[in-house]
């Protein structure tokens, strides 16, 4: 089969024929219908050697949508022909996180004692679905997606869980008076502007330099869009500041200066990892009673209320569609900014 594989740090990924995988024990074979391509994707290929516990080769891509085609012995055989999204973190099952239904937060996680990061799951340490074909451990990391359009379902497993997580865990923050603002409208903060609306939050306010992305904000039915936070707190102000404010940036120009916008009892939610910094403390002047929290990805329970977002018609992505051949060149055009919303890679391939 063909696959997509980082064969050195610090270096571009390649196109590569690589032997079949066979399923053993309860393992899944997936024929790859749909893989979404990720910013990170792009730090794990720039990570110096040493930090990250993944084996190279690594072929590349967390974000999965394909149907079962093959089944160890010992696994459900009648998963085979049914469409499916994969849930891209392969936790332990029986840590305390685990056991409290928190798999994202699998203490497996954790540095290990020499300083390396763990895998987390397929394209994360495991063999991803950048490739024709992929497995999966057993049918515990799949959520059916009833035929949802493999192009749309791919993005649900990162752009989509990560939204919707955080903004789940918000969910006593959400109704109809809710002032929130997204910061950043590619492909993360276009779904949450999505699930916010889905979700009942009554003001989204939309934050983005890109005018095109503003314009998207306001199809998807932002309240508002503008260019910076400086040129938003006016409104934001003028609505008593903000109860969510989720940085799908977390760039410097936007974590700290969000502090100063939320309202009383206001939560900071930092999803994106571009180098921002929050100083705070209760003798800065910042509104009673905050939090700011930076959650991780989601759960599997989360990824099966993103499909069925996605079913009922209340989420949708922007794609741009890349034969397999031309993921290369797709990660350089994601690394310059110039995709709008997901890229996502099909594959070529007949089914057995």
């Amino acid at each position: 089969m063909r696959a997509i594989q980082l064969t050195e740090w610090g270096q571009a990924p390649v196109l590569r024929t690589i032997a079949d995988p066979k399923p053993t024990g309860r393992e899944l074979l997936l024929g790859v219908d749909a893989a979404g391509l990720c910013l990170s994707d792009i730090h794990i290929m720039d990570t110096a050697a040493g930090v990250l516990h993944y084996p190279l080769p690594q072929i590349l891509g967390h974000e999965v949508a394909g149907t079962v085609i093959d089944a160890g012995p010992d696994a459900d055989r009648s998963c085979i022909g049914k469409s499916v999204v994969v849930h891209g973190i392969w936790s332990c099952g029986h840590c305390r996180n685990c056991r409290r239904g928190r798999e994202n937060y699998c203490l497996d996680f954790v540095r290990r004692p020499d300083g390396q990061l763990p895998p987390i799951g397929n394209g994360l340490g495991h063999p991803g679905g950048l490739a024709d074909q992929m497995l999966v451990p057993s049918e515990s990391v799949l959520v059916p997606t009833d035929g949802l359009d493999p192009t749309l379902a791919a993005p649900l497993a990162d752009a989509g869980l990560t939204a919707y997580h955080a903004i789940r865990t918000t969910a006593d923050l959400i109704d109809s008076s809710t002032v929130a603002v997204v910061i950043g409208v590619g492909g993360l903060g276009h779904m949450g502007v999505q699930i916010l609306r889905a979700l009942g939050a009554g003001t989204v306010i939309a934050i983005d330099q890109r005018p095109e992305a503003r314009e998207l904000a306001i199809d998807l039915h932002a309240t508002s869009a503008y260019p910076s936070l400086s040129s938003a707190a006016a409104e934001i102000l003028d609505l008593r500041g903000a109860d969510a404010i989720f940085d799908f940036a977390g760039a410097p120009p936007t974590v700290e200066p969000s502090t100063a916008l939320l309202g009383p009892g206001g939560r900071q939610i930092v999803i994106g990892t571009a180098g921002g910094r929050a100083t705070v403390g209760k003798d800065l002047g910042l509104a009673s009673g905050w939090q700011v929290t930076a959650p991780f990805w989601g759960t599997r329970s989360d990824l099966a209320a993103v499909v069925q977002l996605a079913n009922d018609g209340h989420l949708s992505a922007e794609t741009v569609v890349f034969s397999l051949d031309d993921v290369p060149d797709a990660y350089q055009r994601l690394r310059r900014g110039k995709v709008a919303g997901r890229a996502v890679a099909v594959p070529s391939h007949d089914r057995p």
